[in-house]
């Protein structure tokens, strides 16, 4: 996922062409761009042995997740977008997975139709890039949840990715294949697609934004079953860990997207299994009642103290309610648990930064900065080590930091104002020099009175020391 959004989400890759392609894909006016270490990981679990099987660069393929509750997925370039519609309304792990095959064909196929005219039209939003539930911040409000990437327009093209039935009919074929490459079902696309046109029949409601950019016919449908059960693979079953795991997930996005009313409804307080707990303590949280969210995560933890996500759960609860300093022990433990993830390491020093105790600044930059050498487009990440540098006099380095973060959000202007102003103060020929210089000439083409051209080993700001291992650098974003 990419790198593939994920490994993590490669911020860079979603600045611009992406989440134009994102935001003209969105049903919803309220739909968002989030991000969640937990899911994210998910969704990395079954897409990259069926990249790899497609024959495409699996760590270069950005997945966003889009917190929309209409079942949908789009593809296009090297992004697929997956709608948590799509996850809630699964039954089973192996629709996901079958959908996400299928998308892998359009990419593999370049059925990107329509998508450099969307491009050239669309204009450039704000993104932040958050860790979970930092969109509360943004939007002043502690209930926001999933992390946000914060849209900062809503560009009205609704079908942005629109595929011929050919495109469609090529794009079922390959998933079969990719599917079968991996040795998994791929009952589960069809289940899927039987789903939606079920769901429609029986609701009566307009046609669902998934029919519309990838219709269904009768023919299409009926080849498509006819060579999946030919698979050896096709009576295969998910395996009950998988099932349990993808429970977790709906549960998960359900607490946070659903009203909770809802969430109480389907997990009732007599229900005490994993999913049940996971999801009430995400409706507790949301509805304010710290302390009962507090119990049913404890509970968790107490079933499961190495999972990383609980940990980060309850540090995201204590840290949204005024609790900073209590929320840095279960921010740290996520990041024993899982030292990888970038979100992970940028909640810590947030909640670092968040006692104002200038005594545990240092520490905060030091964790902000490991988190950026993970995910170096991280603007929110910038954002939040400018502060650190700044809470503690360092005004070149956060006026550079604060540059870094406006040009992962696709501000240049800005990104060229803080640079030269980092590039008054910094010393001479330093790293962060360099890097102030590098900014202003990706951003204006040009080089600052007085100031170096780059060297040739540091040539832009994303290709600098701090790039992901792996990553292409900027292969049109991502």
């Amino acid at each position: 996922m990419g790198k593939a959004v994920v490994s993590h989400l490669s911020l860079f890759s979603k600045s611009l062409a992406i989440i134009v392609m994102v935001i003209a894909s969105i049903s919803s006016a309220n739909a968002q761009l989030l991000r969640d270490a937990e899911i994210e990981q998910w969704l990395d679990d079954y897409s990259r042995p069926l990249f790899r099987a497609a024959g495409l660069p699996a760590d270069q393929i950005d997945i966003l997740i889009i917190g929309d509750p209409t079942p949908n997925a789009f593809a296009g370039g090297l992004t697929m977008g997956i709608h948590t519609g799509l996850i809630t309304t699964a039954d089973r792990p192996n629709q996901v997975e079958g959908v996400i095959a299928h998308e892998a064909g359009h990419i593999a196929g370049g059925h990107t139709a329509r998508s450099d005219e969307a491009l050239s039209s669309a204009s450039r939003p704000l993104l932040l890039s958050l860790a979970l539930a930092a969109g509360a911040i943004a939007a002043g409000a502690p209930d926001a949840g999933i992390g946000i990437l914060g849209l900062g327009q809503t560009i009205g093209v609704a079908n942005l990715l629109k595929y011929s039935r050919s495109q469609e009919s090529a794009a079922d074929q390959a998933a079969i294949t990719y599917l079968d490459t991996v040795g998994h079902s791929s009952r589960g696309l069809i289940e899927f697609f039987g789903k939606l046109r079920n769901y429609q029949v029986i609701t009566g409601r307009r046609v669902n934004p998934y029919l519309q950019t990838h219709p269904l016919a009768n023919a299409r449908v009926s080849a498509l079953t006819e060579r999946a059960k030919r698979s050896e693979s096709y009576l295969k079953s998910d395996p009950p860990e998988e099932i349990a795991r993808f429970r977790l997930i709906q549960a998960k996005i359900k607490g946070f997207l659903q009203e909770t009313r809802f969430t109480l409804r389907e997990y009732p307080l007599t229900d005490q299994s994993d999913p049940a707990l996971y999801a009430r303590a995400v409706a507790f949280y949301r509805a304010s009642d710290i302390d009962t969210s507090l119990q049913e995560i404890n509970k968790l933890l107490a079933r499961y103290p190495d999972n990383p996500y609980y940990h980060e759960l309850k540090g995201q609860m204590l840290f949204e309610f005024g609790r900073p300093s209590e929320s840095i022990a279960p921010h740290r433990k996520s990041v024993e648990l899982a030292p990888d993830k970038a979100l992970l390491r940028i909640n810590l020093g947030r909640a670092l930064l968040a006692t104002e105790d200038t005594l545990k600044y240092e520490e905060a930059i030091s964790i902000l900065k490991s988190g950026l050498l993970i995910e170096p487009d991280n603007s929110f990440g910038w954002f939040e080590l400018a502060r650190a540098h700044g809470g503690l006099g360092e005004i070149g380095l956060a006026h550079l930091a604060t540059a870094e973060s406006r040009y992962h959000v696709g501000d240049k202007n800005q990104a060229n104002q803080f640079a030269r102003q980092a590039l008054s103060i910094l010393e001479h020929g330093t790293p962060e020099y360099r890097k102030a210089t590098d900014i202003i000439v990706a951003t204006q083409g040009s080089l600052p009175s007085g100031g170096r051209r780059p060297s040739e080993e540091n040539p832009s700001p994303r290709d600098s020391e701090e790039r992901r291992p792996g990553e292409v650098p900027d292969p049109l974003f991502n």
